[in-house]
């Protein structure tokens, strides 16, 4: 076993042939005393941490078949052995289940942000605001405004609100630059951008990305948008200026920029970006089209309230998911935790002490030793023969 693997483990349980690389390990009991197929596959599981934790090397760690043999493990009575099975049965699915659910929740999240959004672009997130704000001014644009985008009418929208072209409230800032010119400058890239997230999750250079080709010049607070594969909704506020790749549209808001950077976040947007009117998804997304998509834009006052509800929304969210993965950090340890005090006899102590008769004489760990000794021998002189 090698590399960020080392220390994964499986059981195969299948009847057929089958093969393995030579970066897998096989182990298989010697011995038919360890009857029990559970309290086997827990025992190979509970030495997860201790094969890395003797894997050598660096940035890919191996661990060699002579070193896990080598490892000891602590081997309890048979009666014991299934005791310690129907224990851990009972707890570990306990934990199955609670990480299940954790597992869960970052898609309820999800699909909570969205349902904010949409609450804000048709207007219902600020029903009550408008009604209490009576000033918030007129329709951005004099432009007419869009009943149909392709062959879909557009949801009917509030008082002073306007369906608008996306040109209509943005400027796509095209500007290809030499990078060999500025090799420290920041490059990015699609891939260093979440999806639907509306993060940047990994910040390179020119030189480090060996970049050669020519790259749009962007400037802070400008949207950077990828254009290829829209259906993955890749769309930053850039906080530092820089150079993106050719597949991505630097963009100047003609509105508040927040407010267009969430509407290109939201489900419809990605939908009208992702999919022709033949409803087949596009691998990129031209600047004509892009600039047909249409706009829910309200008054200028009132795109300022629905950033910040957003803001608060996406903020609690946001606090939900990082308390979800602290829990989830802690569920995962606990597995490894579970089957540590099972394999150093802590889960057992009470029943040894309740059934001495259980793991003593013949059925003391001693006793089963012997036996998986002498069938071990046994084996040998078949072998030999």
């Amino acid at each position: 076993m090698s590399g960020a693997t080392t220390g994964k483990m499986g059981v195969y349980r299948e009847d057929g042939k089958t093969y393995q690389n030579q970066r897998v390990g096989n182990i298989k009991f010697v011995s038919q005393s360890l009857r029990s197929e559970s309290f086997r596959n827990y025992l190979i599981q509970s030495l997860k941490q201790t094969i890395y934790d003797i894997a050598y090397g660096g940035a890919q760690p191996n661990i060699s078949a002579k070193a896990i043999e080598n490892i000891e493990i602590a081997l309890p009575p048979l009666n014991e052995q299934k005791v310690i099975s129907q224990i851990l049965n009972q707890y570990l699915t306990t934990v199955s289940q609670t990480q299940a659910r954790l597992d869960a929740i970052p898609k309820l999240i999800e699909k909570f942000r969205q349902s904010v959004l949409n609450d804000a672009f048709n207007g219902s997130l600020t029903d009550d605001w408008r009604k209490n704000n009576s000033d918030i001014g007129g329709a951005f644009s004099n432009q007419a405004e869009l009943n149909k985008f392709r062959t879909e009418e557009l949801q009917k929208l509030p008082i002073n609100w306007q369906w608008l072209k996306f040109e209509a409230v943005a400027e796509i800032a095209s500007n290809l630059e030499d990078p060999k010119l500025t090799p420290k400058a920041i490059h990015l890239a699609p891939n260093h951008i979440a999806s639907n997230k509306g993060k940047v999750i990994e910040i390179s250079t020119i030189e480090d990305d060996n970049v050669k080709s020519a790259k749009h010049g962007f400037q802070k607070g400008q949207i950077i948008y990828s254009k290829i594969r829209p259906y993955l909704c890749k769309v930053v506020i850039a906080e530092f200026n820089g150079l993106c790749s050719a597949d991505m549209y630097p963009i100047n808001s003609k509105i508040e920029t927040k407010y267009l950077w969430y509407w290109m976040l939201s489900a419809k947007f990605t939908h009208w970006a992702s999919n022709a009117e033949s409803r087949s998804v596009l691998p990129k997304i031209n600047q004509k089209d892009l600039n047909k998509i249409p706009t829910p834009t309200a008054p200028i006052k009132e795109q300022k309230e629905i950033i910040r509800l957003i803001d608060l929304f996406f903020a609690h969210a946001d606090q939900i998911e990082k308390n979800v993965a602290i829990a989830k950090a802690r569920v995962d340890n606990l597995t490894q935790s579970i089957l540590h005090q099972a394999f150093t006899g802590n889960l057992t102590a009470e029943w040894r002490e309740q059934n001495p008769d259980l793991i003593s004489g013949e059925n003391s760990a001693e006793a089963l030793l012997a036996k998986i000794e002498a069938e071990k021998k046994a084996n040998k002189t078949k072998k030999k023969k």
